[in-house]
């Protein structure tokens, strides 16, 4: 039953087998572990990340294409939620026919850009797609009847989702069992599903042929393969899981725009991401979402208390201010690259190896 689950793509590595059981377990019980809004937001954007990083992943860690039109699939995605919610009323079938459109756009536009873009080098069909997602990114700000422009839309889900929902009226160990809870882990079991899904994929014969393209291409077509069908097909697949991320992210929030799900900044967070986790894993975009999420919107907490504990040495304290929490990420980011240049997960792999052949 395991094989099935996790397509016999085993961790390889007792420590990063811990690590990934403790992940699981910690965003399964994050509701009742890490009680208060931020911790539930965190945790939620972590299960959104995960997927969205893990589709990303799939175009480059395993297929070797460059794209940077990967956030207007994501905002595809949350687009999606929020017209057919805003247009069509809090309802499931609104939500239903919101995904539907947007998977639907999403495939038609990577299907588009596979097709005639794909043929080209690398670093011109990365330039390609930046041009795309910028234009994209621009019209959405500029259609205020439609994507409500700059100012976004905010919208209500059906009310078996919404935060005044209420299950039980007394709390269950503390938590209050209402629709956010339920929002929560619909999020969830998706990142799980899906994620799942996307290690079926890597495994398949499909998957070890857009290996063999990202090694050497030509040889892959020498041997018969059809190169520009296949990275086509990745293209398109990892579009529509990175369309399921941005609705995910809709749901939680119940509001979007252009800064939320279409900015350049989280194409960033999804590179700085994948090269932590370690390219070319599944298993590389969920630790390494849950690292850099976790430096993100918890650095300025630490930095504080340090501020604050190295008060009595004006020069430390003034170093560890909140107000440079992006210093310390980069510097942290460096270390990390440094020290694991093939991503936490490429790092325990490796390290695992020895052990292994000496037994």
């Amino acid at each position: 039953m395991l094989d099935r689950l996790v397509s016999n793509d085993y961790p390889r590595s007792k420590p990063l087998a811990v690590i990934l059981i403790a992940v699981l377990l910690g965003l399964a019980l994050a509701p009742f572990l890490l009680p208060g809004v931020k911790a539930l937001s965190v945790a939620a954007k972590v299960l959104v990340f995960v997927v969205l990083v893990a589709s990303f992943d799939l175009l480059l860690g395993y297929t070797g294409i460059v794209s940077f039109a990967h956030t207007m699939f994501f905002g595809i995605g949350a687009y999606g939620i929020a017209v057919a919610s805003t247009r069509l009323g809090p309802t499931w079938p609104a939500l239903a026919l919101g995904l539907g459109g947007a998977l639907l756009l999403s495939l038609l536009l990577s299907l588009a850009m596979g097709l005639f873009s794909l043929r080209v080098r690398a670093i011109f069909f990365a330039m390609i797609t930046l041009a795309v997602a910028s234009a994209f990114q621009t019209l959405a700000s500029q259609l205020p009847d439609i994507t409500g422009g700059e100012d976004g839309l905010t919208f209500n889900l059906p009310a078996l989702l919404s935060p005044d929902f209420e299950f039980f009226g007394q709390p269950f160990p503390g938590v209050a069992l209402d629709g956010r809870l339920l929002c929560y882990y619909l999020l969830f079991a998706s990142a799980l599903v899906l994620v799942l899904a996307l290690l079926r994929i890597v495994n398949s014969p499909f998957g070890r042929v857009l290996q063999a393209i990202r090694e050497n291409e030509f040889r892959a077509e020498a041997i018969g393969y059809r190169v520009v069908l296949y990275r086509t097909l990745s293209s398109v697949l990892s579009a529509l899981f990175a369309t399921m991320a941005g609705a995910m992210l809709a749901l939680w929030l119940r509001y979007n725009g252009p800064d939320v799900s279409l900015s350049f900044e989280i194409m960033i967070d999804c590179l700085l991401i994948v090269v932590i986790g370690g390219m070319g894993t599944i298993y590389g975009p969920v630790i390494g979402s849950v690292l850099f999420l976790a430096a993100q919107s918890y650095l300025q907490d630490l930095l504080r208390l340090g501020s604050e504990a190295a008060s009595r040495l004006p020069w430390l304290s003034a170093l560890l201010s909140p107000d440079r929490w992006l210093l310390w990420l980069g510097l942290l980011f460096v270390v990390s690259v440094y020290y694991f240049p093939s991503g936490v997960v490429g790092r325990l792999r490796a390290a695992a190896q020895p052990q292994q052949q000496g037994r």
